[in-house]
């Protein structure tokens, strides 16, 4: 829109318009609390009444600010669409950052080569902030971030030093339950599928396995232990080799729902059933458990909300707040259904 004498309306018209200094303006534009009320409104007026527009490309020179944040999944593409957790964390991720004027930057970055580009991009300063997802060992990269001191928020947390902000599920608890649900139901023969151990969601997901069997005074056998990489796959192949190892087991507990699916899978082939031969739990409560047949008794995590919460202690942290807690760790609870 144009003003008056016929040209695009600036910061000085508005601020004429408005009746206040152009500093004031600019506060109110950029979301300044120093600014009163009156002139605020009179400001937001003036903006409605001439249609201004704010230059971004300006604004983000003088804020040094892009007002873009950057999610950085460490998968293949294979797994980013193949799997519901990553859709999940997704959709919460981007419905946390509606209201905060934030853009999402969706980024795949597997490999240490990837890392290492990636890194070249961030430092150059493209983004206010980033969101990493599905770290795998003691990997340097969100380390490297918070010394460029780039606003970062991990999903989980690495199995190396601790970052100054992550959410992360009751993984531990979770699957305490889970097994403390099967020893209930009478089985003794408990294996588990466990995802991987350079990932903290793997070791801590098989550390409350192992919680539970030590509780109810069952031994810790490590051949009734396999490890796989969360996918479906993996959960056929590792059902597999427990069977052959222990064609006896009663229960199988996988680190997650695609891991379930495969054990499933691979236990009606044998000419199993579940849960009268052998018990199913998965971890996730991924849309899916509710419709395998049988249905998958689960631990239940919130991973949509995980990712709103992602998004809103990094849109916290790039507006310079210290959010306290820095670190936020969700509840998990027991879905029963048909498979256990």
């Amino acid at each position: 829109m144009l003003d008056d004498n016929g040209h695009r309306p600036t910061l000085d018209t508005v601020a004429a318009r408005a009746g206040v200094g152009r500093g004031t303006v600019s506060r109110v534009i950029n979301g300044s609390p120093k600014v009163s009320e009156q002139a605020r409104e009179a400001v937001l007026k003036a903006i409605r009444e001439l249609g201004y527009v704010p230059n971004q490309a300006a604004r983000s020179l003088v804020r040094r600010r892009t007002d873009t944040v950057a999610l950085v999944v460490s998968e293949t593409e294979e797994r980013l669409w193949g799997e519901p957790f990553f859709a999940s964390i997704i959709r919460g991720i981007s419905k946390g950052l509606v209201d905060t004027g934030l853009q999402l930057l969706l980024t795949l970055s597997h490999s240490r080569a990837e890392h290492a580009q990636l890194e070249r991009y961030l430092a150059e300063r493209h983004v206010d902030g980033l969101l990493l997802v599905s770290v795998h060992g003691d990997d340097p990269f969100s380390q490297n971030m918070e010394q460029l001191q780039l606003p970062i928020v991990l999903c989980g947390v690495p199995t190396g030093a601790r970052p100054l902000s992550y959410v992360d599920a009751d993984n531990r608890g979770g699957a305490r339950q889970a097994v403390e649900y099967l020893v209930g139901k009478g089985r003794r023969k408990i294996a588990t599928i466990a995802g991987p151990q350079d990932m903290q969601v793997g070791a801590d997901r098989l550390a409350g396995y192992r919680d539970s069997l030590r509780a109810a005074d069952l031994p810790d056998d490590p051949s009734l232990i396999v490890y796989g990489d969360f996918s479906e796959v993996s959960g056929m192949a590792r059902t597999r080799e427990l069977l052959e190892r222990h064609p006896d087991l009663d229960a199988v507990f996988t680190a997650s729902d695609p891991m379930a699916f495969g054990a499933m899978r691979v236990l009606r082939d044998a000419g199993l059933r579940v849960p009268e031969d052998v018990a199913v739990v998965g971890f996730d409560d991924s849309p899916t458990s509710a419709q395998t047949d049988p249905p998958l008794t689960t631990v239940h995590q919130p991973v949509e909300a995980m990712g709103r919460e992602m998004a809103r202690l990094l849109a916290a942290r790039i507006r310079g707040e210290q959010p306290d807690p820095p670190v936020t760790i969700l509840s998990t609870k027991l879905v029963v259904r048909d498979s256990a």
